[in-house]
């Protein structure tokens, strides 16, 4: 008698791998390692996530708005994330002059220093968590992951 592989198994038995826990259990320790990891810069994975989007964007106006959907957030955490984030002198605000509702981000020159820093950290824990993948395996996993990321965004009402 064999054991029934994941795909003999209903979608919701016990003892298959389901896709929720996997991915709450992968995201909480990825979230508590890199934390660990940025505690000596004094940000948050979620600061560098926003100093990443600012950074990358290259100095092209980006809104709270714009940024909320690149982290898949919401307005009321990324506006409480861009208060503490202006208070600690990691970006400005200014009101858009386009649209006077919409405040325009703009990353400081400490707010570069310190992402530059922690980049490093970002590097070091992504090679961590995936060094026992092969760099094909860890590039199809990730492209995967996003696939698994735009679908559940689908479902979500997101487009």
């Amino acid at each position: 008698m064999h054991e029934p592989l994941d795909e003999e198994l209903p979608l919701d038995a016990p003892n298959r791998r389901r896709l929720p826990p996997l991915l709450r259990k992968a995201w909480y320790s990825l979230n508590q390692a890199f934390r660990r990891k940025l505690a000596s810069e004094g940000i948050t994975p979620d600061q560098f996530t926003a100093l990443r989007w600012l950074v990358e964007k290259d100095g092209k106006p980006t809104t709270q708005k714009q940024l909320a959907d690149l982290m898949s957030s919401d307005a009321n955490t990324i506006a409480s994330l861009v208060k503490r984030m202006e208070t600690t002198g990691f970006i400005k605000r200014e009101v858009s002059r386009q649209d006077r509702r919409a405040n325009i981000l703009n990353v400081t020159s400490n707010g570069k220093e310190v992402f530059e820093r922690a980049r490093k950290s970002a590097i070091d824990l992504q090679a961590e968590v995936l060094g026992d993948l092969s760099v094909r395996q860890a590039e199809e996993f990730l492209r995967l992951l996003e696939k698994v990321a735009d679908a559940a965004g689908k479902s979500a009402g997101r487009v």
